[in-house]
């Protein structure tokens, strides 16, 4: 069974950008769940990871409109998380890649 904090944390994101930011600046990009608000993201991911949050910064991704012929519709919106560790620390999830 999944506790909170793997219900709050749904998966990382390995984008150009969020690699960048990882090497340069130590932050990390996750999809969230929407009704998360950033302290509730900051306990997660300390708790799922052992490592110390400094600044969580959250984004809602608007779902983009998608056609079949004549047909349209939106894909769901989601949210972004970039979380900022402390000087020093790592996520073991992206020590492989």
């Amino acid at each position: 069974m999944k506790t909170d904090a793997q219900l709050i944390i749904g998966r990382a994101l390995t984008t150009e950008k969020s690699v960048v930011l990882r090497e340069d600046e130590n932050r990390y990009a996750f999809r969230v769940a929407v009704s998360a608000n950033k302290l509730e993201i900051k306990q997660a991911v300390e708790e799922l990871f052992k490592v110390t949050v400094i600044d969580v910064h959250t984004q809602i991704v608007r779902g983009k409109l998608k056609r079949l012929g004549r047909y349209a519709g939106r894909r769901p919106a989601w949210k972004k998380a970039l979380v900022t560790l402390k000087k020093g620390e790592a996520l073991p999830l992206f020590e492989n890649l």
